[in-house]
């Protein structure tokens, strides 16, 4: 009990973005009046608990389109950031972190812009877990939005990558699935870019799974998960 009531009241910005946000999608909602947000983080490595991230991105899309002008991205200060095998991959040197953003400053901008939305990313799940354990290290709090990886989305919507109930299939990587859908990656290995890219495949897949179904997306016909 001494614990409860010791507890800090939490951050208005917090408290808005769990009022707004459910973790579940009814499945009968029609996609077209959900509001998807593709996100994609760069990293110092792939440790949830030790690696931190150096940039963010993310790209909205409603109604089947594009919000470009609503995107954002944001270079995230980090006090050491190693010079790691990542940095070989995106290119953020210790130098360009320093002009960036305090961590905490960059949650309390991204959190409100997620209200309410499914995250879209390849192989959100990760993405979605560091933004989550930066949450926890500052507000002590998490994510709760619905995911949508578009590598399962891909297993769902084409026969090239479909699952063959094989065990260890792999899932396909975002060059792959952009090769395939003939999409020139944009700016690869950069959060902006990644999200991008990842927001023109995901419309591509909804438009090839649509066919495939012959009528109007609904929720319940992608693969969701919920947190």
């Amino acid at each position: 009990m001494k614990w409860w009531f010791s507890r800090k009241p939490r951050e208005p910005f917090i408290e808005s973005y769990r009022e707004k946000t459910s973790p579940r999608v009814p499945s009968k909602t029609p996609v077209a009046e959900m509001r998807f947000l593709a996100i994609d983080a760069e990293t110092t490595g792939f440790d949830l608990v030790k690696d931190r991230m150096l940039s963010l991105a993310f790209v909205e899309v409603i109604g089947g389109r594009l919000r470009v002008s609503s995107s954002h991205s944001w270079l995230i200060y980090q006090p050491a950031v190693p010079l790691s095998s990542a940095v070989s991959v995106h290119g953020i040197l210790p130098a360009e972190t320093a002009t960036g953003q305090q961590e905490p400053d960059v949650l309390r901008e991204l959190l409100p812009r997620l209200e309410g939305a499914v995250l879209v990313g390849h192989h959100v799940g990760f993405d979605s877990a560091m933004i989550t354990a930066a949450l926890k290290r500052h507000f002590r709090t998490s994510l709760k939005n619905p995911l949508l990886d578009t590598a399962t989305l891909a297993m769902d919507a084409l026969d090239a990558f479909a699952k063959t109930g094989y065990p260890g299939q792999s899932t396909p990587s975002l060059d792959e699935v952009c090769a395939h859908c003939g999409i020139v990656p944009v700016d690869r290995h950069t959060a902006e870019g990644d999200a991008f890219t990842t927001a023109m495949l995901f419309l591509n897949l909804c438009a090839r799974l649509q066919r495939n179904i012959g009528r109007p997306l609904r929720a319940g016909d992608l693969p969701l998960a919920f947190q």
